[in-house]
């Protein structure tokens, strides 16, 4: 089993965005017994909210579901259950990494990472900037990366 946790700052923008993503193509590949997905955020101030509006908006008409998402904090708990923890931005890396409880920041990853042209890039905030879609599409790209590279590295295929 792979656990892959992605995090953002109040889990209602791109961590939930990412978690519905990747789940789905996860459950397209036929691997959600070999892989369990969830999300988190580094702060608690929109623990229990559904995600942001704009974030409902845009998984809507991506026919992605998000009625049972609710934003939590991550635990202790959450760094010892992932493989993967995938972030997205430069701040959210240095508080996980500062929260990590030893032996477990080498599991935290930024999520643009994957690309090689694209390490240190954040994916911006769009609580901030608005803009869901852009969001929506930079992780829509990235998703299908991450799972290839799990595959490749964390499963027995």
């Amino acid at each position: 089993m792979v656990n892959v946790l992605f995090v953002c700052l109040g889990n209602v923008c791109r961590s939930p965005m990412a978690e519905v993503i990747f789940r789905k193509l996860v459950n397209e590949a036929g691997l959600s017994d070999q892989i369990k997905i969830d999300s988190a955020g580094t702060s608690d101030e929109e623990q229990g909210n559904q995600p942001q509006p704009g974030t409902i908006e845009t998984l809507t008409k991506h026919h992605l579901p998000w009625q049972d998402l609710r934003a939590r904090q991550i635990t202790t708990k959450d760094f010892e259950w992932a493989d993967y923890i995938i972030t997205m931005d430069h701040q959210n890396l240095i508080d996980l990494k500062r929260m990590a409880p030893k032996g477990c920041a080498d599991k935290v990853h930024l999520c643009l990472d994957i690309f090689a042209d694209q390490k240190g890039t954040p994916i911006p905030d769009p609580w901030y900037t608005h803009k869901f879609e852009y969001t929506y599409d930079v992780l829509a790209k990235a998703m299908p990366a991450w799972l290839t590279y799990i595959k490749k590295h964390s499963l027995n295929q």
